[in-house]
């Protein structure tokens, strides 16, 4: 139960059977002397007669039989001239169809609001109905206001604070980020004493037990709950902190997640390089956290399940990825030794076009040969003339008439012998 609800079944019951709040002690009024009777009419002599009181006397006795009458109560109305002083206090006058009534809402009671109250809002206060001596002017005094309809003004602060950074552009789709798959560290922003650490503990030791946890302590609920959290948010911005961060509590009143509604430290999750998970109340429970952080889960338990893969699942993972790769080394295997093959019949197809393309040129080169060389000649029914030792006879001087040579024809040699020696006339045509 909220607090505003445990008030209301304390006071519920006979308006005047709730005894009134002590107050300090007053100082004391001034003597009087005479009473001055009210009967069926004044008498002004005896009026005359008796001692006048002062204004501070006559309104210190209003204010005191007001607050001895009245005890704390609520009242219901609209509010209207609501404004915020910079000191801390409110005024504003609580009307309905045919009154208004002044009221004030001191600091300390106003910091406790989500939202100031729209113009013509109806409304719930609760407080004591007093005067104001100075200005005896009669007020009520509100210590609790509510406002009427889904959510009051916690909704209507939600719904502020949400169209300015929807506005702004922190809730647009397009800026969350992935979460790693394989978060080697994952960072964990909560209450050290409350049930979501350890929820979320146990499932990482669960799922994956070889991940590394970062814990940042911080409040999760009460005055500056929203700043501690946002600074523990800031530490994991630090390079190599963390590769995901988890940011929640469990659930709780309105009242009890507020610190998760609140803009500083939605900006500080915006802000922040790693990816973060919002994980605060439960299913029904959406807070501006939810809305800014890249993903949101239903609870602390569901966001440590994001954050890191199921053990089962990566060893179904491995042996998936080391079946493709076995595939893709049979499937590489088997092109290398297709282009092997391919290779070798070029490489042979190469060299008998080389051997051919060479045969050709010897063929070519051995016909040249053939041509310039003797043989050709003696073919073509030359002989060469040999002496003993095989020397060529050139010219008739080397020929002496009774010597013997040898005639090397085409097909073989024939011996002879020279009988006589006719030189040519040089003149000879």
């Amino acid at each position: 139960m909220d607090r505003p609800a445990a008030r209301r079944e304390r006071m519920s019951g006979d308006l005047f059977d709730a005894a009134p709040p002590p107050r300090p002690p007053r100082p004391p009024r001034p003597p009087r002397r005479a009473a001055v009777k009210r009967s069926a009419g004044w008498n002004l002599e005896e009026a005359a007669a008796a001692e006048a009181l002062s204004v501070t006397a006559v309104n210190a006795m209003a204010k005191e039989a007001l607050e001895g009458v009245l005890p704390p109560l609520w009242v219901e109305g609209e509010v209207t001239g609501w404004k915020r002083h910079t000191s801390g206090h409110c005024y504003l006058s609580l009307r309905d169809a045919r009154a208004q009534l002044r009221a004030v809402m001191f600091r300390l009671d106003a910091q406790r609001l989500p939202a100031d109250p729209e113009e013509g809002m109806k409304v719930r206060a609760f407080g004591t109905v007093t005067l104001y001596e100075r200005r005896g002017e009669y007020q009520f005094v509100v210590r609790e206001l509510e406002a009427r309809g889904a959510g009051g003004l916690w909704r209507l602060a939600f719904e502020r604070l949400r169209k300015k950074l929807e506005a702004e552009g922190l809730l647009a789709t397009e800026r969350k980020r992935p979460l790693p798959r394989h978060p080697t560290t994952v960072g964990i922003v909560t209450s050290p004493v409350g049930a979501a650490l350890h929820d979320i503990l146990q499932v990482i030791r669960a799922r994956a037990p070889w991940t590394r946890v970062r814990f940042a302590p911080a409040k999760v609920q009460g005055p500056g709950a929203a700043y501690d959290l946002a600074r523990a948010v800031r530490l994991f911005g630090s390079p190599g902190m963390a590769d995901v961060v988890i940011v929640g509590r469990g659930g709780g009143s309105v009242e009890d997640l507020w610190a998760f509604n609140e803009e500083v430290l939605a900006r500080a999750i915006s802000a922040c390089p790693v990816p973060i998970i919002s994980a605060v109340g439960h299913e029904v429970d959406v807070t501006i956290a939810d809305l800014v952080a890249d993903q949101r889960a239903a609870t602390p338990s569901a966001a440590a399940e994001r954050a890191v893969p199921d053990r089962g699942a990566v060893a179904r993972e491995l042996t998936a990825l080391r079946n493709r790769l076995d595939a893709a080394l049979r499937r590489s295997v088997r092109r290398q030794r297709d282009g092997v093959e391919v290779l070798r019949s070029d490489l042979e197809r190469a060299m008998r076009q080389t051997v051919i393309a060479r045969r050709r040129a010897v063929a070519g080169l051995a016909d040249k040969l053939d041509t310039l060389s003797p043989l050709a000649a003696l073919r073509r029914g030359y002989a060469v003339p040999l002496d003993g030792n095989a020397r060529i006879l050139r010219c008739a001087e080397d020929f002496d008439p009774g010597d013997t040579f040898a005639l090397r024809v085409v097909d073989g040699t024939v011996s002879c012998r020279t009988e006589s020696v006719v030189p040519l006339e040089d003149d000879v045509e």
